[in-house]
């Protein structure tokens, strides 16, 4: 039995053949390479972080550069992106809240926590968008495009609320009524982050052997 190896994500596999797809990340057999136990692994690997050419480039290049390279290195990803993914079902109870049962006092942290959530996607695209190039060799597989495609939904979704309140900020009262529709774009943008968020742990925690 032969073990092959994602050098996109990592994951392992035991068989005769490489898999057609990856099912962790989505990429396709010709990512795979066979390992061997008693022979150290050659070619891109998981988890191996960039090295840093300085030579020849401009002083604010290579403080980009190392700067990158330590948000990696220290986890800024997957520490910045449990901001969305903690804040906003706390935001989206508080409107059904104030719009289902007229509970009006959980309107305004509602509005804070969806504020919160917008100023943190910023770090959490960047450095989604580094990890994908630095430690994923920047493929284009299913997987990583759905969650940029969540991200992205994320980032309108809470932009579009957050200005919405502001030009109204009476839009989850009864006297609204458009307070359904800013109910559903709220659930719309919990998704996105909690399919976004499924298929992180996938990536992260789905590369046992099989």
């Amino acid at each position: 039995m032969k073990t092959w190896k994602c050098t996109v994500c990592g994951y392992i596999q035991s068989s005769e053949e490489p898999p057609e797809k990856c099912p962790v990340c989505g990429a396709d057999r010709s990512k795979f390479i066979e390992i061997f136990p008693d022979k150290p692994e050659t070619g891109p690997e998981f988890g191996i972080k960039e090295t840093v050419r300085e030579s020849g480039k401009l002083p604010f290049l290579q403080i980009y550069e190392k700067a990158t390279e330590l948000m990696s290195e220290y986890h800024i990803h997957p520490i910045s992106v449990h901001i969305p993914n903690g804040v906003l079902p706390v935001s989206v109870i508080f409107v059904i809240l104030a719009v289902v049962f007229q509970f009006f006092g959980f309107a305004a942290p509602a509005f804070y926590n969806l504020v919160f959530v917008l100023l943190s996607m910023p770090l959490v695209l960047f450095s989604g968008y580094n990890d994908w190039k630095r430690i994923y060799g920047a493929h284009m597989t299913n997987l990583f495009f759905t969650k940029m495609v969540c991200g992205g939904v994320v980032t309108a979704t809470c932009f579009i609320l957050v200005l919405w309140h502001i030009l109204n900020p009476h839009v989850m009262y009864p006297t609204s009524d458009n307070r359904w529709i800013f109910l559903f774009i709220h659930l719309i943008m919990l998704g996105a982050a909690g399919l976004a968020g499924h298929l992180g742990g996938n990536l992260v925690f789905g590369k046992r052997k099989k």
